[in-house]
């Protein structure tokens, strides 16, 4: 049976220092308000919200919400890929966030304010966005992932290991990705890539950092990708080349205002699909979950998800 009017809320307890299950009660009493009808289930463990999506769809509910943050997001819309029932398209994906970074919803005008996150389930405007399905290795074996926002290459890849590995210890805060970032500055050297755009050489030799973006926003507001757009069929690929550690640090800010390519040695680039290996292998993350080392490929998959936007967003 096809349940068209209500829908399934995946909850992430952990969320924002706790803060999913924290304000749970805020928002299911707003839900109520609204006239929503809704099923909610927590997450007990790391990829479980995967398992919850695919449950969800293939018991016949097509309106999910995600109630966390980047990698509540992350691991509905794998969820979203996984299950066979129907078209990934068919299903509606909104967000209420409570995470600590909250990158994807700033693209779509997502208040932080429950309240106005809550109206724009009940108006329930969507886009149809592009992912990326990427590639990877952990364990010499092959796996997959479908990628909503962006993924990080050479530092900002151990910077997100280092991060996910504090966050498993039970250590949380605004600050822990700072932490980690400082912490894996000291310590971190350039690694030799080798990148291929749409079957074309687009750059062989050592770089700092990297991205790939259907998104332009993460680490908490950085703008790694600012020209990325997340219908426009393409994806962003920015490559930071080898420089000291001296003016990667007096360009930090730069990260912030959306100008990374005024910065000399960053390359950028569009395309529908990266090939990457790199000497030695090296990690990788996307949308801020650690998963796996080289070499990497990313393949555009256009207007795959639909999204539920924020009630100010511009369609």
């Amino acid at each position: 049976m096809v349940i068209t009017d209500a829908w399934m809320v995946i909850v992430n307890p952990k969320a924002g220092s706790g803060r999913g299950l924290k304000d749970w009660p805020i928002i299911s009493n707003l839900m109520y308000s609204h006239g929503l009808h809704f099923t909610c289930l927590f997450t007990e463990h790391k990829y479980h919200a995967i398992e919850l999506t695919v449950k969800a769809i293939n018991d016949g509910y097509r309106n999910i919400v995600a109630v966390g943050g980047d990698g509540t997001i992350h691991e509905v819309v794998n969820g979203i890929f996984i299950q066979k029932k129907v078209p990934t398209t068919a299903i509606s994906l909104a967000v209420i966030p409570a995470g600590t970074g909250n990158d994807w919803i700033r693209m779509y005008g997502i208040s932080k304010t429950y309240s106005e996150a809550v109206k724009s389930l009940v108006e329930k405007r969507t886009v149809l966005q592009d992912v990326a399905k990427v590639t990877y290795y952990e364990t010499r074996v092959q796996h997959t992932r479908y990628m909503a926002n962006v993924a990080g290459l050479g530092y900002d890849a151990v910077v997100n290991l280092k991060y996910n590995l504090l966050k498993d210890d039970g250590k949380y805060g605004k600050w822990l990705y700072l932490r980690s970032a400082l912490h894996t500055f000291a310590k971190f050297s350039p690694v030799h890539f080798n990148i291929k755009v749409d079957g074309q050489e687009f750059y062989d030799g050592m770089i700092f950092s990297g991205a790939v973006g259907i998104g332009k926003y993460n680490g908490g507001g950085m703008q790694q990708t600012p020209y990325a757009a997340v219908d426009d069929e393409l994806m962003d690929l920015t490559v930071i080349k080898k420089m000291s550690k001296l003016r990667v640090a007096r360009n930090f800010k730069v990260l912030y205002s959306g100008n990374i390519y005024s910065i000399p040695k960053v390359m950028h680039t569009q395309c529908k699909k990266i090939e990457i290996e790199s000497f030695p292998e090296s990690r990788i993350e996307i949308d801020g979950e650690a998963v796996g080392t080289s070499p990497f490929t990313f393949e555009l998959v256009p207007h795959a998800i639909k999204v539920v936007v924020g009630v100010n967003y511009v369609l």
